[in-house]
């Protein structure tokens, strides 16, 4: 099944407002997420490539046309605009053939008839197609989960097999599925779609006056019924801002050396000017406000590699502090409680912790002045893209 090997890269816009953040895009959902089965009951409209010639009505009401069947399928949504289906099709239909032929008596071959019921052939098909599929009001409008109704169109290639005839035959499909919100887990669709297939499928070439003249066999299908989501909700992850995280670290690293810079200009005016101890606490307690300040370390959702290497460049200050000073280090790795299963972010913030103990001992940190520890899925900090993170301190000796 093509669902399990398929995925896109592409992201899409976004249906309301986000915090500075978050960026205004979807990340592809991982395989597990966002599901779901389809039923439906349809009226086919057959159009055989040997009426090519006859004057017969076009009407897809016609009884000669008319024909019941049932569908079922099972889809992946990768963002809210773009999934895949995999749809099988059928299972009763009729081909009308356009002349007398073979197993049809005395009558010449090519004589021209008109349709009923002794001249339409029943037939027992399946057509399972692969269908792409495009959410055009999430797409134009915005992503909405509550939306009522959603106009989804879609093309599709596959196989189909005449089970009567002993055929197989390439087919394609193309359509629109209108679908109604009932409840978070429920839609009602209406389903108006085409499908072509080779001029074999009803069991004749086109033969007509002598001649071959190649055409298709095609149909046109209504389909009415429902669509089930195996989650009770789609589950979406927005995009990481990472210009916003970049930001928040260069602040912080800001801060830490305006700190550390009127921490250093304090102990030379001491130097030149002794003044009592109160003072002197001061300055104490401003170095230390700066080696005891946790620094963050930012990774993207469900990687183990650092977001953005500028992190390391206060880690490194404090790196140096440790080395300089004999100290030791402490990393605490976390993960997002939003996303992944509690084994799998146990897993993670581990990962995130190893990963920055390696960059301090590249620094020169001795690795048994490091030790680590990791949390798994928190919900420490907002927006939820701050938790996936792992944090540097130096230890109380």
């Amino acid at each position: 099944m093509l669902l399990a090997v398929a995925g896109f890269s592409t992201a899409v816009m976004a249906q309301e407002e986000t915090t500075p953040e978050l960026k205004n895009g979807f990340v592809m959902n991982s395989f597990w997420s966002n599901w779901f089965v389809e039923a439906n009951a349809s009226y086919n409209a057959f159009y055989s490539n040997e009426e090519k010639h006859a004057d017969y009505s076009k009407s897809p009401l016609k009884h000669f046309r008319r024909s019941y069947g049932l569908s079922v399928a099972i889809g992946k949504r990768f963002t809210p605009v773009l999934a895949l289906r995999t749809k099988l099709s059928g299972f009763w239909g009729k081909s009308v053939l356009g002349f007398y032929g073979k197993g049809y008596g005395d009558a010449r071959v090519g004589e021209i008839q008109r349709p009923g019921d002794d001249y339409c052939n029943a037939i027992k098909y399946f057509n399972l197609q692969e269908q792409f599929m495009v959410n055009l009001s999430n797409l134009f409008c915005g992503y909405n989960e509550a939306r009522v109704w959603n106009v989804t169109p879609y093309v599709g290639v596959g196989v189909i097999r005449n089970c009567s005839y002993d055929t197989w035959e390439l087919g394609f499909s193309g359509g629109i599925q209108n679908s109604w919100r009932l409840s978070d887990r429920f839609k009602l669709n209406l389903d108006l779609n085409y499908n072509m297939c080779g001029d074999d499928f009803e069991g004749e070439g086109n033969v007509w006056g002598g001649h071959n003249q190649k055409n298709h066999d095609h149909w046109f299908s209504a389909e009415i019924g429902l669509t089930y989501n195996i989650s009770k909700k789609f589950d979406w992850d927005r995009v990481p801002d990472v210009d916003a995280i970049k930001q928040l670290n260069q602040a912080q690293l800001d801060a830490l050396n305006a700190q550390l810079a009127d921490a250093n200009a304090e102990i030379e005016r001491l130097r030149n000017q002794p003044i009592p101890e109160p003072k002197e606490t001061i300055v104490t307690q401003s170095v230390k406000d700066f080696i005891t300040t946790p620094i963050s370390v930012f990774f993207n959702l469900n990687k183990t590699e650092i977001a953005v290497l500028k992190d390391l460049v206060n880690v490194k200050a404090l790196a140096k502090f440790a080395i300089e000073n004999d100290r030791s280090i402490l990393v605490t790795g976390y993960a997002d409680s939003a996303t992944g299963t509690p084994e799998h972010n146990m897993w993670l913030s581990d990962k995130r912790a190893e990963r920055v103990k390696n960059e301090l001992i590249n620094m020169g940190v001795k690795p048994e002045k490091i030790s680590t520890a990791h949390f798994g899925g928190v919900e420490i900090l907002t927006p939820v893209d701050f938790n996936r993170r792992a944090t540097v301190q130096i230890t109380e000796d």
